[in-house]
């Protein structure tokens, strides 16, 4: 009732059936690609109402707008759409326009754009009351992530982190072995993703001397956003690319740790439990190109979080370490995988050591707890079946309390950033002051807490 007549016929040109698309998308999946659209389509259908009746290169496009008019109330969405016909594009820019005219109606944002980014969205978002979905890493910097987690706090509004998997079956178990004490005190903790294909993620640089202009479908200078101006260059930025550039992404680390930390964070209750010192090693490649240590983050990298005794340690201070790159856990993480009945420690895993055992929780798998012989007899038992979308719903409208909120994975976040703050003081122990909001007596790497967002941002 809220938008026109010639609006509303907008709406159903561009949506008719989502059977019809997925099956466009079943018979015709011919790549990787195309069987994750198709996967991503099945994931989502409870979510969207209106899909689009089409072939070939259009069915993608106005798949994108249909999409975009969930989240079109922050128009710099906009800018991370790309859409190749003149029709599509078209419809899109008349999705933000429905958008901008309904705006009081709408109900939550969707934070699906690069790290640099987050905070500016979601802040804006929930200081106008409206619930915020974000995607992991939280934000780009450890300052934000701090405001970010105490702003959802102060609005009272709904917040969900996009650590998806944290609803699926395998991080919930492990969640609840890790509470019920069921390997003892905590020790110390491997995290590790050495994905296969990654590489293509982590791109060494230098950024071109030159640039080109960018395509008519991109809004590069909403694109860059808070960053400072750069040329727009193909195949090394949008899409995807942007993670390996400080500027815009935080790294492998920020990008995939939430993921693998989420059931540890949860599973030792650490709430808001800041660590003690951070350190980190990388590649000696980056660490010796004084332009690569400026503009992209390290290709490997191993980070040490030491933290004081909480009540999963019993009391006694315990470590955190990061696997990725060249790095890799330790022989006795691998001899415990290989216990498992593994070949070795999985590409992308967290493995928790405590005083009666250990729980190895691959990611988006079950976990094992280990020595196998020793908990032969515990029963895995099985999870009821959760969506951490549905969840996040669920939480907007009353039904029940979603389980990732900013207030709780909000200091998972920031220690995670604080690691990429180590990457860029390699073999640094720094020493960390979470009440000031500072690293004791390390100006230089304080100052990396946060950036200086462009005028006008």
């Amino acid at each position: 009732e809220m938008i026109s007549e010639e609006q509303n016929k907008d709406l159903v040109e561009i949506g008719k059936a989502y059977d019809t698309l997925k099956a466009f998308w079943q018979e015709g999946a011919e790549n990787e690609e195309d069987l994750r659209l198709t996967k991503w389509c099945s994931t989502i259908k409870p979510i969207l109402d209106i899909l689009v009746e089409a072939e070939g290169q259009e069915a993608i496009d106005e798949w994108m707008e249909i999409n975009a008019w969930g989240i079109a109330r922050d128009a710099i969405l906009r800018s991370n759409i790309s859409v190749t016909s003149e029709k599509g594009k078209q419809a899109f820019i008349r999705t933000v326009d429905i958008a901008n005219s309904v705006k009081q109606a709408i109900d939550s944002v969707n934070v699906a754009v690069p790290d640099h980014q987050h905070a500016i969205i979601s802040l804006s978002a929930m200081r106008r009351g409206k619930h915020v979905y974000c995607q992991k890493p939280l934000c780009h910097d450890v300052a934000e992530c701090r405001e970010v987690a105490l702003e959802a706090e102060r609005c009272h509004v709904v917040t969900q982190l996009g650590t998806q998997f944290a609803a699926g079956g395998g991080d919930r178990l492990g969640v609840g072995f890790l509470r019920a004490g069921t390997i003892g005190a905590v020790k110390k903790v491997y995290l590790t993703s050495n994905r296969t294909g990654a590489e293509k993620y982590r791109l060494v640089g230098p950024r071109p001397a030159e640039g080109v202009p960018p395509p008519k479908t991109l809004a590069w200078n909403l694109w860059l956003g808070t960053a400072p101006v750069r040329p727009y260059a193909e195949k090394i930025y949008h899409p995807m690319i942007w993670r390996s550039w400080q500027d815009f992404g935080t790294g492998w680390s920020g990008d995939i740790g939430c993921h693998i930390f989420d059931a540890v964070w949860k599973g030792m209750n650490l709430g808001r439990t800041a660590p003690k010192t951070v350190r980190a090693q990388v590649q000696e490649s980056w660490k010796n190109s004084p332009a690569r240590r400026a503009d992209t983050w390290p290709q490997s990298n191993h980070i040490t979080w030491t933290f004081d005794g909480v009540p999963a340690s019993d009391g006694k201070p315990f470590t955190m370490e990061w696997f990725d790159g060249e790095f890799y856990p330790p022989e006795d993480g691998q001899a415990l995988a290989r216990d498992a009945g593994l070949k070795a420690f999985p590409e992308e895993a967290a493995m928790v050591f405590g005083t009666e055992g250990a729980i190895l929780i691959p990611h988006t798998k079950m976990p094992f707890l280990l020595p196998k012989a020793k908990f032969a007899s515990v029963k895995m038992g099985k999870m009821p079946f959760r969506n951490h979308y549905h969840d996040f719903a669920d939480g907007c409208l009353g039904v029940t309390e979603n389980a990732s909120p900013f207030q709780k994975t909000g200091p998972m976040a920031e220690t995670i950033i604080l690691g990429t703050v180590a990457l860029r003081c390699p073999e640094e122990t720094l020493r960390w002051n979470a009440k000031a909001l500072a690293f004791d007596d390390n100006p230089a790497a304080t100052a990396l807490l946060r950036r200086t967002y462009r005028t006008g941002w």
